[in-house]
């Protein structure tokens, strides 16, 4: 009896623990940047340990009395980010985070969020928030007008004038009077460009730009949100700034809510440099309406402090190759073919980092990389220091030589929607990796990878969200990652001899997959590739024998339990659409010659599953499966204001 009073206690306390636990605490609720388009939150919490705690969200506009059900939050947190070359290892703290998506800009939202779990809650169980969508940043109609001539203009002025940017923006002279700012720009003020050629002759000490030696336009005015400095063209021709083949064309790092528009920019490394990790950056930089040409890096910034961006319609094109889709490779990598590996001449068109950036239709060829975010390593713990709330939507890209777009690095709420990729020689949509997430992808077009990476999941990325993407591939990534969800997608092979159509790589037990269309490659009989770990265990180092391999969809439905609405279908669910040929993995194909719209009737239409603020819109019995749903607009790729086509010839 003196053993059994003792052992009950053990049993009582351990029972109790385990009872605290899995209650779920309350922590600090986070309302992150808004965008135009979409909403993110995070809402930090201690216990849940058997992660069966839920948020359910709903959402209206102020003045409506209608509820609307959005997304619930995410349910992360311990999952391991790392990769050993370079000692990255980090541990996604225990929160719940996503977003309200799909909304319109300049409106303002009410927004609840229910906390609930049936082991008990502490804390405050209900948050209610009202969060406005940002809108496109505009010129301030009330501020001084600036008027800027190339040098050579002999004409009659508008003024004020002046002969440079620099003398209109700063007061700037002349040689070693070019840091002489006495007659700066004021918030709101306007500067117009007239039409010509502003080219440095940085190697002339009265360089008439100001801009001696290094030929950098150095931009560190602050306008504000409501009064913006604006640079634009006058709109009396074109106006070109050439960089002279300098390095940086314009440092902006100190500036905030500066507005680039109707400009061309070309014949420079780096167009604008927004920032340097653990240096300083750019606050609310706007570039819109512009023609970037023949140049290394079109936007960057690495710095965890630059906000707000807004990158929208503008045109990429960069020095890389034109004729033939060619990867990279080196004496550490395999060759990728007889053209192994190109040269970086042309790096990112737009890199950022922090919270909060808009990169919105825009057209990019001829880059290494199209577009992507920092791949900056452990995130840091300000909120406001952190890739959140990030919106990249309806661009289109083509030819780029390693990924087409990047989330590497991105934390929380990164939505990637509504883009066409087309041609990239090692990888698609990638998440290189993801700290957490959630990261969106939906409603994307890809075509023409030949590695069959189509998603990138890459360095044990965290919480990713595939929904509705249309994938003229494979995917065979198999390096194992986490809380990674797949519904309503599109993957189509391309009968390569040696490879399946789908990998999936669970390093954990938070996953799903469902209601997704395949059509696997001919020959092959290890169509698809399974990863999960058992319960209570991790898969992060798996071995060879961890992974199943099915001939058959039926066969891996069997013996997993996922895809239970899954099918096999085949290139005729499209009106007019062929494969690109794995035979010659360096030929180029073009957009508008490919229709990836559905035919009516074929087995993708009506096979999908609801999913709130994603695809409300559906047209019949239920959604269509991949990017495009019959009866619905296609969504307008790239610069608004390219009406012909192609943009890349």
């Amino acid at each position: 009896m003196p053993i059994v009073r003792p052992l009950l206690l053990c049993i009582c306390s351990a029972l109790l623990i385990s009872a605290q636990e899995n209650r779920t605490t309350a922590g600090r609720f986070i309302v992150e940047h808004p965008t135009l388009l979409n909403l993110g939150f995070e809402w930090e919490i201690t216990g849940d340990a058997n992660r069966n705690a839920n948020v359910a969200v709903e959402f209206r506009a102020v003045g409506e009395t209608a509820w609307r059900a959005a997304l619930p939050l995410e349910r992360i947190g311990g999952e391991r980010v790392f990769r050993e070359r370079e000692g990255l290892n980090y541990t996604v703290p225990d929160m719940f985070a996503g977003s309200i998506l799909n909304l319109q800009p300049g409106v303002e939202y009410e927004c609840r969020f229910r906390l609930s779990d049936v082991d008990g809650v502490s804390g405050e169980t209900t948050k209610t928030v009202k969060v406005r969508t940002r809108t496109e940043p505009q010129p301030y109609a009330g501020g001084q007008v600036r008027h800027v001539y190339p040098p050579d203009y002999t004409g009659k002025r508008e003024e004020p004038s002046f002969s440079s940017l620099l003398e209109a923006y700063y007061g700037a002279g002349l040689g070693d009077w070019n840091v002489v700012w006495e007659r700066r720009a004021q918030p709101g003020d306007t500067i117009l460009m007239h039409a010509g050629l502003y080219r440095p002759e940085k190697l002339n000490y009265v360089d008439p730009l100001a801009t001696p030696f290094d030929g950098t336009n150095l931009l560190t005015l602050k306008g504000t949100r409501e009064k913006p400095i604006t640079i634009r063209s006058a709109g009396d021709g074109e106006v070109i700034f050439d960089g002279g083949g300098n390095y940086r064309l314009f440092d902006v790092m100190g500036s905030a809510h500066n507005i680039f528009m109707d400009l061309t920019f070309r014949n420079t490394d780096v167009v604008f440099f927004a920032g340097e990790k653990e240096v300083a950056g750019a606050v609310a930089l706007t570039v819109k309406n512009c023609r970037f040409e023949n140049i290394g890096f079109g936007i960057w910034t690495e710095y965890a402090g630059s906000s707000d961006f807004y990158i929208a319609d503008n045109l990429f094109l960069g020095r890389d190759d034109r004729f033939r889709v060619v990867g990279w490779t080196g004496p550490r990598w395999p060759s990728a073919g007889p053209y192994g590996s190109h040269l970086l001449t042309s790096y990112y068109a737009i890199k950022v980092y922090g919270p909060g950036h808009v990169i919105a239709h825009n057209a990019i060829a001829y880059f290494h990389d199209a577009l992507g975010i920092s791949t900056y390593g452990t995130p840091e713990k300000d909120p406001e220091r952190q890739a959140n709330s990030i919106d990249i939507y309806n661009n289109e890209t083509h030819m780029s030589n390693d990924d087409i777009m990047e989330t590497d690095g991105g934390v929380h709420n990164i939505r990637v929607f509504q883009n066409k990729g087309i041609n990239a020689a090692q990888g698609g949509y990638s998440a290189q990796p993801v700290f957490g997430g959630p990261v969106y992808f939906y409603r994307n077009i890809l075509y023409n990878v030949p590695t069959g990476v189509s998603f990138k999941f890459s360095a044990k990325p965290a919480g990713m969200f595939v929904w509705h993407n249309t994938i003229i591939g494979e995917q065979v990534v198999k390096d194992p990652y986490s809380n990674a969800h797949f519904l309503n997608n599109l993957f189509l092979g391309r009968d390569m001899p040696d490879r399946g159509i789908m990998a999936w790589a669970n390093a954990t037990q938070a996953y799903s997959s469902d209601y997704n269309g395949y059509r696997p490659n001919r020959g092959v009989k290890a169509q698809y590739t399974w990863l999960a770990p058992a319960p209570g265990q991790t898969a992060y180092a798996a071995k060879g024998t961890d992974w199943k391999t099915f001939p058959t969809l039926a066969a891996f439905q069997a013996a997993t339990g996922q895809e239970a609405h899954g099918i096999e279908l085949d290139y005729d669910i499209f009106r007019n659409l062929a494969p690109p040929d794995w035979k010659n993995r360096h030929k180029v194909y073009h957009s508008m010659d490919l229709d990836f719209e559905l035919r009516p009737g074929s087995a993708a239409v009506d096979r999908g599953m609801r999913i709130p603020t994603i695809n409300d819109s559906f047209t019949g019995s239920a959604p269509d499966l991949g990017a495009l749903e019959i009866g619905v607009p296609e969504p307008k790729y790239g610069p608004r204001w390219i009406t012909w086509k192609p943009f890349y010839r």
